[in-house]
C-alpha cells in the first residue's frame, strides 16, 4: 500500500518563492472541503417569464480543513509537552508579515507533490484530468481564520491535544487570473484590466467596439463612479454585437 506523505505548509513570497522552512502537520487530516461560487446576474427581459442569467465572475475558493495535534507521546504528567508548541507555528499564519503588512502567502500540500487523487499521482488514482482542483500541486491560499479547540489536557491543565479548523482563501496574482481567464470568442463576456489613464468610453469602444456602450459596461460591473476607475480594476465586458 502507499501511503501519503505528510502534509505541509510553506511560506510563500507573491512571486512563488519559498520563504523559510515548511510547516509540518502531526497527522495528516481526514479530510478537506474546497468550495468556490460564481456571482450571476439577472437580467429582466420585459414580456419573459424569467430573466437572462448573466455570468459576472468568479468567487474566492475556499479550503476548509482540520488538523490533529498531539504531544502525549512525552508524557503526560508533570513534564508534559504543550500541544501549542506544535499548534502555534500555524497560529502565527495569521499575523501580519513585517514586509508586506497582510498575513503571509501559504502554499498546502499534501503527498508526494500534490492533493490525494492528483491526475498525475500515480497509485492515488484520478479524480480530474482537465482542470480543477485534482490537477494542481497544492493550495495556494492566505489563512483566514484559525480555531484551535483542545480537548486533552494533564493533570497541571497543560493542553495536550488539539484541532485546528483552518480556512485558506485562495490567492492568485492578477496576471495568474487573467492569464487563465483570456476569453477568445467574441460573442462571450470578456475581461478587460484598467491601465493607467484609461477612461470608461475608451475602454467601451476598445473592448465593446462602440463608446456609447459604457453605460453598459458601468451597470454590468456595478460601478458607483464610471469616471473614476482604479488601474488594475478588472471589467466584465459584455458580448459584442
Amino acid at each position: 500500500m502507499q501511503w501519503l506523505a505528510k502534509a505541509q505548509f510553506q511560506r510563500m513570497k507573491a512571486d512563488g518563492t519559498p520563504v523559510g522552512g515548511a510547516i509540518e502537520v502531526l497527522y495528516n487530516p481526514t479530510e478537506y472541503t474546497l468550495s468556490k461560487g460564481v456571482q450571476i446576474a439577472e437580467i429582466p427581459i420585459p414580456g419573459l417569464d424569467s430573466p437572462i442569467l448573466q455570468y459576472i465572475r468568479g468567487q474566492t475558493e475556499t479550503l476548509t480543513i482540520d488538523l490533529f495535534f498531539d504531544t502525549t507521546d512525552d508524557g503526560t504528567g508533570p513534564e508534559a509537552t504543550a500541544v501549542t508548541k506544535k499548534t502555534d507555528a500555524l497560529y502565527r499564519l495569521l499575523k501580519m508579515d513585517a514586509e508586506t503588512h497582510a498575513p503571509p502567502i501559504v502554499l498546502f500540500t499534501w503527498g508526494a507533490d500534490s492533493f490525494p487523487g492528483h491526475s498525475g499521482s500515480g497509485g492515488l488514482g484520478s479524480l480530474g484530468t482537465t482542470g480543477g482542483s485534482q490537477t494542481r500541486a497544492g493550495f495556494k491560499g492566505v489563512v483566514e481564520s484559525v480555531r484551535q479547540r483542545f480537548t486533552y489536557f494533564s493533570s497541571l491543565g497543560v493542553p495536550l491535544r488539539a484541532v485546528l479548523s483552518l480556512q485558506i482563501k485562495e490567492y492568485k496574482t492578477l496576471a495568474e487570473m487573467v492569464a487563465e481567464f483570456n476569453p477568445q470568442s467574441p460573442d462571450r463576456t470578456k475581461a478587460h484590466v484598467v491601465q493607467q489613464g484609461e477612461t470608461i468610453t475608451g475602454i467601451a469602444g476598445l473592448a465593446a467596439e462602440n463608446p456609447r456602450d459604457w453605460r453598459v459596461i458601468a451597470e454590468l460591473n456595478g460601478l458607483d463612479d464610471p469616471f473614476d476607475l482604479a488601474p488594475g480594476t478588472v471589467l466584465a465586458i459584455p458580448p459584442t454585437a
